[in-house]
């Protein structure tokens, strides 16, 4: 408790207004124990919250508490149990707390002057900060994570007309003292001045054995405390779940809900952290308030990973730092594959010794400051502390050169990562030569690594899996979790077969691939690679889960794909994927595409692995092959995700290439680009052209592919002169060809190529019916050219010139979805479907693709004519025209556009006009929203230098330091397989 004692017992009592946002009972229950002990303290806490009564009454009892039912935020929305539905929690959030924000200041502060508040406490409401301030009113906050921080990844997915939302909440926050930091923080830019405190904990009212006497289990039966705040939809407990004579006490079970003998239903308002205490793990999902009270009470953690909540993985690295967690997958969780996570529980050994006071320590804090003490530093102004929080409206990447606090055993594991802030390209280890490089653990059975720095790094850390059984803590640049799956993944004594295959940077062509137009790509120097090892079943390593899963059902070893994949920690997304291979089939036959996307989408955490696993897929279904042998597969990428350079599209050719080669399958480049596509088009559900695929897969070191999609014609190889230079500038703004912005955009240019056919018809009709003449056709051959163009298979055919004599003014700018199809039944796109409710673009969607067909064929013809100012000036201005089509498109984005207008102050200054200019042009890339700019420019110092100084314009401007993609690496065809097999291999349990 507080204790008031010397001056301080003089003092009159204290009146704290405390806000607790709506997401979640860990937030009140950790307010509970500071308003506890404030109260102890002699002072009166008014509590503002949405959260049922007793979370409060049960734990205090006094007149000085006094409950106000306001919800002034929304938290995450979650879609069930395990999933937050991104865009809902910001249309709920600005339902709530945006638009009656006026109303919301108003009522506040009058709330707050009736209640003669000394002092405002936020857990972590961003308006209490904004209404505490307007009352004239101190405030701090109290919590280890903030809203700008969680809603920021969610703008980048769910579209940038709600960045506005981060903003307003960075500037709230930016109104108070300081900030009270608990344990498994998250970075939160917006406070400046921070004091951090132990780990706020319940207190515990009855001990183990009171608790086990109340409920009649005996001591030598386990308990499992099931704690997920509610269960998933449409889960039935089973009797068979648990392991023989352990006993399952269920958490927010419904009151109808039936459960087998083995399992307890507790009472809703059941104290949880009694319950905890009595049992000996716990099967649940992280929040700060059970991953606190299990570190407390030494509990071991069973948790399942969930989906876009962006707190958790600073939960979970702590949770496993104090070796407390164990993640459960969450299709074992619903299919009751529970006895291995159990067992493996069970032989955990907690070691947290930090304190679990800091609801006393918080306590104190706020009374002391309350009382006037002073501990914030010189504090910077509020202006300053929001740009430093815009940061947040951008990408949020955890990466060297942001200025955020990260814990000590988070900033560990960002060093074992190896992230830093340029382009992760594979770096040539230090003190190292190509002529001491050569992979001495492996002998080489076939192929050539060619002398790449990454391949060699690559074959390093193979050869470095052993030595985790040997030292756990020398993990490399992967984390911990990575490492130890990746260790059991491969049988020493067995060949392994490794590819390669490179991201690629959108020089021209860009969203005009699915209408047929010729593009320039170039694989860039950041790759892929992926490991396999086809092994006969009963040889393979299978994972304590997979092996449970395969005595559960009874039968022998049979066929199971088991995937590592490196890096999945700072995505969010689970590092360990498998399944058996049976359930690709149906009967003999290989399931549908549509079934393959539900299964994969039945959990979002691993829907990652349909790059990888769906490749098997359609090896079985297109190419007819069956996979009698299990396949362990290692994917290791430094292509970053989410910056448009396909990053998709190089998992899959290299996951491709590699199982492949490992079951002697000969298949050409082109072919396996192809096959590819149809693995991000019907195995993921992402529409995108085949042009990625293509250049990962055929590209060849500094050269263009040049390429025309009507479906993958190679024209062949473009080079590029030794005097211009091309680089990729990351944005920081995350690209997703999924998104709803990209398929809207390809969905209108197929309507405007149906509206157009139909036009032609009509035309050509009337044309015919005139005995040949028309007024508007008044080309020779003009029925030719409208029979042509009533049967148009791609737009990119269309010419600009009859576009615009013929089609442009008749088109509309935009047409409802159910409008279209009542007219036209079908826009005839294979792997989009029509929103009958949405309103789609149609003239700019459809106008892009056409002009880009003709600013391609131009750039290419440029990179051959002769060498001058003129030329670069030209290529530079057709890169300026593309991006300003892709804007007009609804493609653009305020990060893309400020990178192209800083090459234009570049290339405009009077330094570059005094002497040689450098730079010359700037476009956004792929499927737009975000993602990267091409820069084209002079090969020169000079050039090099200018790009270094738009970077830091940009990070100064918004807190990002850009990634830059510079060089480039041959294709996964050029680089073929490595067929490789341990010199000297360790013993294997």
């Amino acid at each position: 408790m507080v204790a008031a004692s010397g001056e301080e017992s003089k003092k009159r009592p204290l009146v704290f207004a405390y806000y607790v946002t709506g997401h979640g009972f860990g937030h009140a229950t950790r307010v509970v124990e500071v308003a506890r002990n404030l109260i102890l303290a002699g002072h009166d806490v008014h509590v503002v919250t949405g959260a049922p009564d007793f979370v409060f009454t049960s734990e205090i009892q006094s007149p000085r508490v006094f409950l106000r039912k306001v919800l002034l935020d929304c938290g995450a929305v979650q879609a069930d149990a395990l999933t937050v539905d991104r865009l809902a929690s910001l249309e709920k959030y600005s339902e709530t707390a945006v638009v009656p924000r006026a109303s919301i200041l108003a009522t506040e502060v009058e709330w707050l002057k009736s209640v003669k508040a000394d002092f405002v406490v936020s857990d972590v409401v961003p308006v209490a900060c904004r209404a505490a301030a307007d009352a004239g009113i101190p405030s701090v906050c109290i919590t280890n994570f903030s809203w700008d921080f969680i809603y920021a990844e969610y703008v980048m997915a769910a579209g940038n007309h709600h960045r506005s939302i981060v903003w307003q909440i960075a500037e709230d926050y930016s109104h108070c003292e300081f900030l009270i930091r608990l344990p498994g923080y998250c970075p939160m830019p917006a406070f400046r001045d921070i004091i951090d405190v132990p780990l706020v904990v319940r207190r515990l009212h009855k001990s183990r054995k009171e608790v086990r006497k109340e409920l009649g289990i005996g001591e030598d039966v386990k308990v499992v405390i099931l704690n997920f705040g509610g269960q998933p939809a449409g889960w039935k407990l089973k009797e068979e779940y648990l392991p023989t004579g352990w006993l399952c006490l269920v958490c927010g079970a419904s009151e109808d809900q039936q459960l087998p003998p083995n399992f307890v239903k507790l009472a809703k308002d059941a104290y949880t952290p009694d319950l905890m205490a009595a049992s000996d793990c716990m099967l649940g999902k992280i929040g700060y308030g059970t991953v606190s009270e299990a570190l407390a009470y030494k509990l071991p953690f069973v948790f399942v990973r969930r989906d876009y909540f962006n707190e958790e993985p600073f939960l979970r690295n702590m949770l496993e730092y104090y070796q407390g967690g164990v993640e459960m997958i969450r299709r074992d969780l619903l299919t009751g594959h529970w006895r291995p996570y159990l067992e493996r529980a069970m032989t955990l050994n907690p070691c947290y010794e930090g304190g679990i006071n800091g609801g006393e320590v918080a306590a104190r804090i706020l009374q002391d400051t309350a009382y006037g003490k002073n501990y914030t530093l010189d504090k910077l102004s509020g202006p300053r502390r929001l740009r430093d929080a815009i940061v947040l409206g951008y990408q949020l990447q955890r990466v060297p050169g942001r200025d955020l606090c990260i814990p000590d055993w988070y900033a560990n594991a960002e060093s074992e990562l190896g992230l830093r802030t340029g382009s992760p390209t594979a770096v040539t280890a230090e003190n190292n030569s190509l002529t001491d490089s050569y992979p001495q653990d492996f002998e080489i059975l076939h192929g050539d690594f060619l002398g790449l720095s990454d391949t060699l790094s690559f074959l390093k850390s193979l050869a470095g899996l052993d030595a985790l059984v040997d030292s756990p803590t020398k993990t490399g640049k992967h984390t911990i979790r990575e490492r130890k799956a990746a260790a059991g993944l491969f049988n020493w004594e067995e060949d392994i077969f490794v590819a390669r295959a490179p991201g690629r940077l959108d020089v021209m062509g860009g969203i005009a691939d699915y209408s047929g137009s010729l593009v320039l790509q170039m694989p860039i120097r950041e790759a892929c690679h992926v490991s396999v090892q086809k092994i006969h079943p009963s040889k393979q390593r299978l994972w304590k889960h997979a092996l449970a899963r395969q005595q559960d059902k009874g039968q022998g070893p049979t066929p199971v794909l088991q995937i590592v994949s490196y890096g999945a920690e700072l995505s969010n997304r689970g590092p360990t994927f498998d399944m058996d291979l049976s359930d690709f089939l149906e009967g003999d036959e290989p399931i549908t595409y549509e079934k393959a996307r539900q299964y994969f989408a039945r959990d979002p955490s691993q829907r990652w692995a349909a790059y990888v696993a769906g490749t098997v897929l359609v090896l079985m279904k297109e190419l007819g092959i069956r996979f009698e042998n299990s396949i362990s597969l290692l994917v290791s990428s430094a292509v970053p995700e989410g910056k448009g350079v396909s990053s998709s599209a190089s998992v899959e050719v290299a996951s491709m290439s590699a199982i492949a080669a490992s079951h002697g399958l000969n298949i050409s480049p082109r072919e396996l680009a192809l096959l590819c596509q149809k693995v991000e088009n019907h195995v993921v559900g992402a529409p995108c052209g085949v042009m990625d695929q293509m250049t990962s897969a055929c590209g060849e070191a500094n050269k263009l592919l040049a390429m025309v999609c009507q479906p993958a014609e190679v024209l062949g190889l473009v080079d590029i002169p030794g005097h211009i230079r091309v680089w990729g500038i990351d944005s920081g703004i995350r690209h997703s060809v999924g998104g709803a912005d990209y398929g809207s955009v390809r969905i209108g240019a197929f309507m405007g190529r149906e509206i157009i056919k139909s036009i032609a018809s009509t035309l050509l009709s009337q044309f015919l019916s005139n005995n040949g003449s028309h007024p508007d056709d008044s080309e020779e051959g003009g029925s030719e050219l409208l029979e042509a163009e009533a049967s148009l298979d791609y737009l990119c055919n269309l010419s600009p010139h009859r576009y615009e004599a013929m089609y442009a003014k008749m088109l509309p700018d935009s047409l409802m979805g159910e409008s279209f199809v009542e007219k036209y039944t079908d826009h005839r796109d294979p792997v989009t479907t029509i929103d009958k409710t949405r309103n789609y673009g149609v003239r700019a969607a459809a106008r892009h693709p056409i002009y880009e067909n003709f600013r391609v064929k131009a750039f290419k013809a440029l990179l051959t004519s002769v060498t001058s100012d003129d030329q670069l000036t030209a290529l530079g201005e057709l890169l300026y025209q593309c991006h300003y089509s892709y804007s007009d498109c609804g493609l653009g984005s305020d990060g893309t556009n400020r990178l192209v207008q800083l090459v234009q102050e570049m290339q405009h200054s009077k330094a570059s006009k005094s002497g040689e200019g450098t730079l010359y042009g700037a476009k956004i890339t792929g499927g737009g929203s975000g993602g990267t700019v091409c820069v084209i420019g002079r090969n020169s110092l000079k050039s090099s230098e200018q790009i270094i100084e738009i970077q830091r314009r940009y990070k100064a401007a918004t807190g990002y330091l850009p990634i830059l993609f510079e060089g480039s690496s041959p294709g996964a065809g050029k680089f073929g397989y490595l067929k490789i097999r341990r010199r000297n291999p360790p013993k294997q349990n």
